[in-house]
């Protein structure tokens, strides 16, 4: 059995702009989203959980690019 995972307190605010992404490319009918580096989506295991969370929810793909 696993938790419930729960927002992190701050997480919208901190990722407004990841945020909009997700809206944007999902209005857009985009389906891959690419970021510069993993540190876009979240320090923090609870904030990646959730930067993926919403991407599956908008029915995204993610690509990081390389170094």
């Amino acid at each position: 059995m696993s938790a419930k995972h729960t927002t992190p307190d701050g997480y919208e605010q901190k990722f407004a702009d990841f945020i909009s992404l997700c809206e944007q490319a999902k209005s857009d009918g985009v389906e891959h989203v690419l970021i510069a580096a993993p540190w876009v989506i979240g320090d923090t295991y609870g904030e990646i959980v959730e930067s993926l969370s919403r991407l599956a929810d908008a029915k995204l793909a993610l690509h990081v690019a390389g170094r």
